[in-house]
């Protein structure tokens, strides 16, 4: 196994020059080699030096998976400066909370995004703007796709970015190439990362990760992979990643991109991964060694017309982490790569990962697995006292990989700790008998029926099992009876009626626990990531 480092910043140059020939990532037909990647992101760190920028002055980057997007994640972070990954897809005002409350001095913008940056600017401390175009680092055709997205597709609306310094992405490249770097000196407990949580109940908060958080848990993943790369693989000299997940995703970012530097995979850089279409040919193109994603995006790329022609021959890994996997996507998947459909379990806040299932499971398996080196899990009460194996309780998790706390909340962040050094993550779970994680729920997701607790992980579940189904969200509504209500939210794979989904759940349920109504939806509300919003279908 590769060397262990100190910082990330140690671990991406010793990373970058280990693999210097090999090929760091593949978008839309462009290669990019470590080799490239180092210079590249050796100039911009340059730049952003040039600019007076000193840690820890914070950068914002907003981009899909682009060339350019691994690029600046480096950039960023060989400067010296602590990186803020903020989604493309935020509305103004959500993107003007994150600015203001980072404090950004900079931010690295996709053209596709600048008019929602230029809304969200005024009150902000963003002193410059490095704007790139799609086809900045696309090769020959790089200026030809530009010019399509430009003026053919229409998809870069005109921005007014006021008195804030604008400078083209690849006019600072140039520039930087022309200025010194100097490698920072950063310590193991430097903050490396704001990484805003995911806002699917409630509003984000920016999670503090330092250098040593992250590299402990690349460690800690990387030693729960090592049994799946111990044999090379058939075709080529290197393993091949799907990077679909988006990069200003924390699971993406450790694993599709940390990670894979660190042991030289092969990245597939999916720009879009809503253009199934485009999605399903890139799969049939690569030999695929790897494949993290969500639930979701399992869920819809089987549900493509041309997903039988999608073969999987080389797989070792798939994992679905950032939301539960559900039973009946993980025995579809299986069904059809003959593969596992492996889960993990982790948060913004543990740099992610706390848990996964082993690489042998024969299949499906209804828990998280064990945790992870060096991980502690406990199941704590209201009061925040230990419970027994078996209890459901919250979440409770102690390690190298855990957070310093959320970015200016001092007091918010005291609240989520035990006075022994664990974080509270507002899951429920169990540790059963055999010393595995089962993830429950929510904690804000759970409803009270009656005095009775019910579960939503559990009704979607069972609901899921139905052939018609093609996904679902349960969440609570008030009720002048019971006090909460079961609300169902269904989305059909083919016709069915609310009576037979009724008694669906009628023969699996408890009576409390079953939908007192069902409403279909054509689709439902997600994040950039594919989680489910269940705060816009009026859940608590």
């Amino acid at each position: 196994m590769p060397v262990v480092h100190q910082t990330l910043v140690e671990l991406l140059e010793s990373s970058f020059g280990a693999h210097a020939h090999a090929t760091a990532n593949r978008c839309m037909g462009a290669d990019c080699s470590f080799e490239s990647l180092e210079a590249k992101s050796r100039h911009l760190a340059a730049y952003l030096q040039g600019l007076g920028l000193q840690y820890p002055d914070r950068v914002a980057v907003m981009m899909p998976n682009l060339p350019q997007h691994p690029i600046a994640i480096a950039g960023v972070i060989r400067a010296g400066l602590v990186l803020v990954e903020m989604s493309p897809l935020l509305s103004s005002r959500e993107l003007s909370h994150q600015l203001k409350d980072c404090g950004a001095r900079a931010v690295i913008v996709l053209e596709n995004f600048g008019r929602c940056l230029a809304e969200a600017l005024p009150g902000t401390q963003v002193q410059i703007i490095i704007r790139s175009a799609v086809g900045d680092e696309l090769g020959a055709k790089g200026r030809l796709v530009t010019a399509v997205v430009r003026h053919i597709k229409r998809q870069v609306p005109r921005a007014n970015y006021g008195d804030t310094r604008l400078v083209g992405y690849r006019s600072a490249m140039a520039i930087g190439t022309h200025l010194g770097y100097g490698r920072p000196k950063r310590s193991p407990d430097d903050l490396a990362l704001l990484q805003y949580t995911g806002g699917t109940t409630g509003s984000s908060k920016a999670a503090m990760l330092s250098h040593s958080n992250i590299v402990a848990n690349l460690e800690q993943a990387s030693e729960l992979l090592a049994p799946a790369l111990q044999d090379p693989p058939k075709q080529g000299s290197q393993f091949v990643m799907v990077c679909a997940l988006p990069l200003f995703h924390i699971f993406a970012l450790t694993v599709c991109f940390f990670m894979s530097a660190r042991l030289g995979f092969k990245g597939l850089l999916i720009p879009n991964p809503r253009d199934f279409k485009g999605f399903t040919s890139t799969l049939q193109k690569e030999p695929i060694h790897l494949f993290p994603g969500v639930s979701t995006l399992f869920n819809a790329l089987m549900s493509q017309p041309n997903w039988k022609k999608v073969q999987f021959p080389d797989l070792r890994v798939a994992l679905g982490g950032g939301m539960a996997v559900s039973q009946s996507v993980a025995e579809r998947w299986q069904a059809c790569t003959g593969k596992p459909l492996l889960e993990g379990y982790g948060l913004s806040e543990t740099s992610p990962v706390v848990s996964a299932t082993p690489l042998d499971a024969p299949g499906y398996l209804g828990h998280v697995g064990r945790p992870l080196r060096d991980t502690e899990i406990r199941i704590l009460d209201d009061r925040h006292e230990p419970l027994p194996k078996g209890s459901i309780g919250e979440i409770a998790v102690r390690g190298p990989q855990v957070m310093k706390g959320y970015w200016g909340k001092p007091d918010e962040s005291r609240e989520f700790f035990t006075s022994d050094g664990f974080f509270r993550t507002g899951d429920l779970g169990q540790i059963l008998e055999d010393g595995c994680l089962k993830i429950v729920d929510r904690k804000k997701e759970m409803i009270l029926v009656s005095g009775y607790n019910v579960y939503p992980s559990e009704v979607e579940q069972q609901v899921q099992l139905h052939p018609s189904i093609q996904e679902c969200a349960v969440v609570g509504h008030p009720d002048p009876n019971s006090g909460e209500a079961v609300w169902l939210y269904a989305v059909k794979r083919k016709e069915v009626s609310k009576a037979d989904l009724f008694e669906h759940c009628r023969a699996r349920l408890a009576g409390y626990k079953c939908p007192k109504k069902i409403i279909f939806l054509e689709s439902l509300p997600k994040s950039s990531v594919g989680k489910i919003l269940k705060r816009e279908l009026g859940g608590h």
